[in-house]
C-alpha cells in the first residue's frame, strides 16, 4: 500500500535567517549550523529525487533527536520536505542544480535556461520558514573554470545571485566552493561555503585560518566534511568527525554539514555502493559516527567551560559616556564562565562615572593621564591570567572571550586579537568611514599570526605585559597598540588572530571627527618613529612585514596581473592566487608624502609664472591629482555596501573623498610632530672630518671572545639608542649594518674579527657612505635648472633652485657625518665590558677619522 502523508502548511510570521558579522542569526540569536547532507537519492517513478513523505519525516525526526538542526539538499526539495523540516525545527540549505560540469557558457540559450531554472527552483521554495539559504552552485570543476578563466565564471555566478534575489530578496545566497578553485572572488555572496576533506586536525586548522581570511567579515560554513567508513572503519569515521566538528566551531566557523546522513547515495544515474559516508547506513541503523556527531554538536560551539582561563576585560574611557552603555551592555551579555570587568575612568568630565556605576563592574577613577597609563592601571588591577582590552565605543560578540580562550588554549601566542565590525544603523557617514582608510585594521604575517592587532580588540597574557613593563605612557591617545605589539614580538613571542573573536566598533560619525582622528594617528606615527626608527622608511612611512587586512585599505595602482597556481596541467588540489608584490612606485601614491610631491609640483607650476619653462610642471601637477582621485575612486568602488542602488553613487563619492583626504590629515599630524622627510637623525655633534670622508676603518682590541653576531647585535642596540634609523643587512648583502642620518644619505658598515688566541680578538669595522643615484640625479636637476633660469635672467627662480641645491648638499653631508658619528660611537661603546682595550690604530682612506 502506498504511504500517505498530509502536509501541514507553515503559519505565522516568518523570521528569515540573516547575516550579522561572522555569523548567521535568526530572530537576533546566533544559528550555528549543525547539519547533514541529504541525498541525492535514486528518483522514484514520478522522478522525485527524495524519499517518500513518511521516509523524510522519519529521517528528520531521527536527525532532530540527535541534535541536528540543518539539512543540505543538492536538488530543489519538494514542498512536503520543507514542511517536514519545519515541523522538526530543521533549516534547509536548498541546492539549485544545473549542468556545471560542462562548458555551460558556450551557448547563450543555455545560460538563459540555467538562469530560468534557478529562478523556478527559488519560486518553489521562496519564503518558506524552513529555508536557510540557496546555493547557486556546487564545485564547478577546476578544469571548467580554467577553460573560461575566473572572471567569466565569477560574472555568471553573480548573475545567478541576482536572479535569486529578484525572486526572494530576503533569502540568503551562497556558492559552495572547494580548495581547487578557492581563488574565485565572489564578494557579492551573503556568506561563503567550502567543501573540505582534510584528515588531520593540524591541516584542517591551518586551512580554516586561510579560508577565514578569504571570507573576510562574512560567515564561513563548511558545506561538506566526512570520512568513508567502508575504507576506514566506523571507529575511525567517528573519531575524525568528532575532531573535525570541534575544530570547525573552535576556529570560528558559522557551522558545518556532515557528508552524509545516510550511505544511500545516487549519482550520475547509478547507485554508489563502494563508498559509505553516512552516519547511518542504508537501512537507517546508527553508526558510531552518529553518536560522535551528536556529542560534538551538543558541545558546539564550545565544549566544557570548567577549565577556561580567567580573563580580565579592561575598558579605558575618557569622556566616553555617549557610547559606553553599548560597551557595558555587551559585556553583561558575554557567555563566559570566569571573567571580570574593570572600567578605568581616565579623568572624565562627563557622565561616565554615573553610567558605569549602574553596572556590576569594578570602576577605577584616576586623573587624566592618557590611554596607555589607563591601560596600565587596569593591567595592575587585573586578577585574570589573560587581559582583554575593548574600547569604550565598541561592544563584544557574546562569544568574544570564548574564541580568545580557545586560541590561548590551542597556541602559545602571547597575545590574541580579532576583527572589529561596524554596527548596523550607525548612519551613512559612519558607514563610509568604515570603508575609508585609517581605521583600526590588523596586519597578518601568516593566516593566523599577526604583526599588529588594533587596540579596540586586543588581549595578552598578563605575565607578558608585566614582564615588558606594560604600555608606554608617551602614547596618550593612539599608537599604544602598535608599540605594545612590536615590544611583545621583540621578546621573540608571537601574536595571534582569531577571525571570530569579534567586537562591534562605532566609527566616527562626522567628517570633522574623522579628520581629527586621522591627525591624531599622524601624531602617533611621529611618536612611534622616534622609538622605532628602523620600522620606518626615509619618507616616514611604516614598513609592515605582513599584509594589512580590513575595510578601507587603499588599493595600489599596479599593472601587474595576479597569477593562479594551477599545478601542472591544472592538477593541484589546492589552487590559490599569487599576487606579485607591487613595487615602490605603485605604493607611492598611497603615502601621505605623495601630497608633498604634489604640492612641490604645484609650487613649480607657480614658479612657471616667472620662468615659462617651468610650466611643464603643471601637467605633472594635474596628473598627480588625477592619480589621487583615480586611486581613491578605485578603492572606494571595492567597498561592499548594502545600500539601495539609488544611494550607491552618493556613498561611493563620500568614500572616495575620504580616501583622498585621509593621507592629508595623516601628513598634517606627522609634520606637526616632527615626522618629516627632511628630519635629522643621530648625534647632534660630529667630527668635521666626517663630512667628506669616503671610508673609515675602526678597530678595537678585546680580551674576551665574542661572536660577530654578539658584536653586531650590541651595535644595533646602541644605534637605536642614538635615535638613528638602522637596518641590518640581508642574506645577500655584502654589508652588516646601514644607518641613515637623513633622507638623502646613509652609511653602511662591515665587521670582521681577527682571532689572536686565548679568546683575544682584534675587531675591525669598515664604514662608507652609500651614494644614492636618485640623490645625485635630483642634485643635478636642481643645479641645471638654477643655471638655466639664471641664463634666462629669471634670477629669483634661479636663486630658489640654487637654494634647493645647497639644502640638498648640506643634508647629504651632515646626514652622512651624523651616521658616521653614530657608527663610531656605537662601535666604541659595544660591548659594555671593562676588559676592552682600545687600540688607536685607525686606517682611513682618504681622510683621517679619529676615534672620539
Amino acid at each position: 500500500m502506498k504511504e500517505s502523508f498530509t502536509p501541514v502548511a507553515p503559519a505565522g510570521t516568518i523570521i528569515r535567517p540573516r547575516v550579522e558579522g561572522k555569523f548567521i542569526t535568526i530572530g537576533g540569536e546566533k544559528f550555528y549550523i549543525k547539519g547533514v547532507t541529504y541525498g541525492t537519492f535514486q528518483p522514484d517513478e514520478q522522478g522525485s529525487q527524495f524519499p517518500s513523505p513518511i521516509g523524510i519525516e522519519n529521517d528528520f525526526a531521527l536527525m532532530a533527536r540527535h541534535g541536528i538542526n540543518a539539512v543540505r539538499t543538492y536538488t530543489v526539495p519538494p514542498r512536503y520536505l520543507l514542511d517536514s523540516a519545519h515541523r522538526n525545527n530543521l533549516k534547509v540549505m536548498v541546492g539549485l542544480p544545473w549542468e556545471q560540469h560542462i562548458t555551460f557558457l558556450d551557448e547563450t540559450s543555455r545560460v538563459q535556461d540555467i538562469i530560468h531554472r534557478v529562478q523556478e527552483g527559488v519560486r518553489a521554495c521562496a519564503h518558506h520558514p524552513a529555508v536557510l539559504c540557496y546555493t547557486i552552485g556546487n564545485e564547478i570543476p577546476a578544469q571548467i573554470v580554467r577553460w573560461y578563466g575566473p572572471k567569466p565564471i565569477e560574472d555568471f555566478l553573480h548573475q545567478l545571485y541576482q536572479a535569486v534575489k529578484a525572486i526572494d530578496s530576503e533569502g540568503l545566497v551562497t556558492y559552495v566552493n572547494y580548495p581547487t578553485t578557492e581563488y574565485l572572488s565572489l564578494p557579492f555572496l551573503d556568506f561563503d561555503c567550502f567543501n573540505v576533506y582534510l584528515e588531520t586536525e593540524e591541516k584542517l586548522s591551518i586551512y580554516l585560518s586561510r579560508l577565514h581570511n578569504l571570507s573576510g567579515d562574512r560567515p564561513l560554513v563548511l558545506a561538506e566534511i566526512g570520512l568513508d567508513s567502508m575504507r576506514n572503519g566506523e571507529e575511525k569515521q567517528a573519531e575524525v568527525l568528532d575532531w573535525q566538528i570541534r575544530t570547525i566551531f573552535g576556529k570560528g566557523c558559522a557551522g558545518t554539514f556532515v557528508f552524509a546522513w545516510t550511505d544511500e547515495w545516487w549519482r550520475g544515474g547509478f547507485e554508489i555502493e563502494d563508498w559509505d559516508f553516512g552516519i547511518v547506513d542504508r537501512q537507517r541503523a546508527s553508526k558510531l559516527a552518529l553518536q560522535a556527531v551528536q556529542q560534538a554538536f551538543s558541545d558546539a560551539p564550545f565544549a566544557s567551560k570548567s577549565i577556561l582561563p580567567r580573563i580580565s576585560v579592561i575598558v579605558c574611557s575618557y569622556n566616553g559616556s555617549a557610547t559606553i552603555r553599548d560597551t557595558l551592555d555587551g559585556l553583561l551579555n558575554l557567555d563566559y564562565p570566569d571573567f571580570e570587568v574593570i572600567v578605568v575612568n581616565d579623568g572624565s568630565t562627563d557622565q561616565l562615572v554615573q553610567i558605569a556605576g549602574e553596572y556590576p563592574f569594578r570602576l577605577i577613577s584616576t586623573p587624566n593621564q592618557g590611554l596607555s597609563t589607563a591601560r596600565n592601571t587596569g593591567l595592575y588591577a587585573a586578577s585574570g591570567e589573560i587581559v582583554a582590552y575593548i574600547d569604550d565605543d565598541a561592544y563584544p560578540d557574546p562569544h568574544w572571550l570564548q574564541y580568545l580562550a580557545y586560541s590561548y588554549q590551542t597556541t602559545s601566542h602571547a597575545g590574541i586579537g580579532g576583527p572589529n565590525l561596524l554596527p548596523e544603523n550607525d548612519g551613512s557617514i559612519a558607514t563610509c568611514v568604515f570603508h575609508a582608510p585609517g581605521g583600526p585594521v590588523h596586519v597578518l604575517t601568516t593566516d593566523d599570526v599577526a604583526e599588529h592587532i588594533p587596540g579596540c580588540n586586543m588581549s595578552f597574557r598578563r605575565e607578558v605585559l608585566l614582564e615588558i613593563g606594560g604600555f608606554d605612557p608617551i602614547y596618550r591617545a593612539a599608537g599604544d597598540d602598535v608599540d605594545i605589539c612590536w615590544r611583545v614580538q621583540h621578546t621573540g613571542r608571537t601574536i595571534g588572530f582569531h577571525p571570530s573573536a569579534t567586537v562591534w566598533h562605532h566609527r566616527r560619525n562626522s567628517l570633522k571627527a574623522y579628520w581629527k582622528q586621522q591627525k591624531g594617528y599622524g601624531r602617533a606615527e611621529a611618536l612611534l618613529e622616534q622609538k622605532w626608527p628602523e620600522k620606518y622608511n626615509g619618507m616616514g612611512h611604516v614598513s609592515w612585514g605582513g599584509r594589512i587586512y580590513g575595510n578601507g585599505v587603499t588599493q595600489p595602482l599596479s599593472l601587474r596581473r595576479s597569477r593562479i597556481f594551477h599545478g601542472i596541467w591544472g592538477s593541484a588540489p589546492f589552487q590559490s592566487v599569487y599576487q606579485p608584490a607591487s613595487g615602490f612606485i605603485s605604493y607611492l601614491p598611497l603615502m601621505p608624502e605623495w601630497y608633498l610631491l604634489t604640492g612641490f609640483l604645484g609650487f613649480l607650476s607657480i614658479l612657471g609664472l616667472g620662468w615659462s619653462p617651468l610650466l611643464w610642471a603643471l601637467p605633472a601637477f594635474m596628473a598627480a591629482l588625477v592619480i589621487i582621485l583615480i586611486q581613491s575612486g578605485v578603492s572606494a568602488a571595492k567597498a561592499r555596501l548594502t545600500v539601495p542602488k539609488d544611494q550607491q553613487i552618493k556613498y561611493w563619492a563620500l568614500i572616495t573623498s575620504l580616501h583622498s583626504v585621509q593621507p592629508l590629515a595623516r601628513l598634517y599630524g606627522r609634520l606637526a610632530y616632527g615626522l618629516t622627510p627632511w628630519r635629522k637623525r643621530g648625534p647632534v655633534s660630529y667630527n668635521p672630518t666626517h663630512l667628506f670622508s669616503r671610508k673609515s676603518v675602526l678597530t678595537k682590541w678585546s680580551e674576551s671572545w665574542r661572536s660577530a653576531e654578539d658584536w653586531l647585535g650590541e651595535m644595533e642596540s646602541q644605534l637605536k639608542a642614538l635615535d638613528i634609523r638602522v637596518r641590518p643587512g640581508g642574506e645577500y648583502d655584502a654589508w652588516d649594518l646601514q644607518v641613515s642620518g637623513s633622507l638623502f644619505s646613509s652609511v653602511r658598515g662591515l665587521l670582521t674579527i681577527e682571532e689572536h688566541g686565548a679568546g683575544k680578538q682584534l675587531v675591525r669595522f669598515k664604514c662608507w657612505p652609500k651614494y644614492s643615484a636618485a640623490t645625485g640625479i635630483l642634485l643635478a636637476v636642481m643645479l641645471g635648472l638654477s643655471g638655466l633660469a639664471v641664463a634666462s635672467q629669471a634670477y629669483i627662480v634661479g636663486a630658489v633652485f640654487g637654494l634647493f641645491s645647497v639644502v640638498l648638499l648640506v643634508s647629504f653631508f651632515t646626514g652622512t657625518a651624523r651616521s658616521l658619528a653614530a657608527l663610531s660611537e656605537a662601535f666604541q661603546q659595544s660591548p659594555k665590558e671593562a676588559a676592552l682595550k682600545e687600540v688607536l690604530h685607525i686606517e682611513v682612506e682618504p681622510e683621517l677619522i679619529t676615534v672620539p
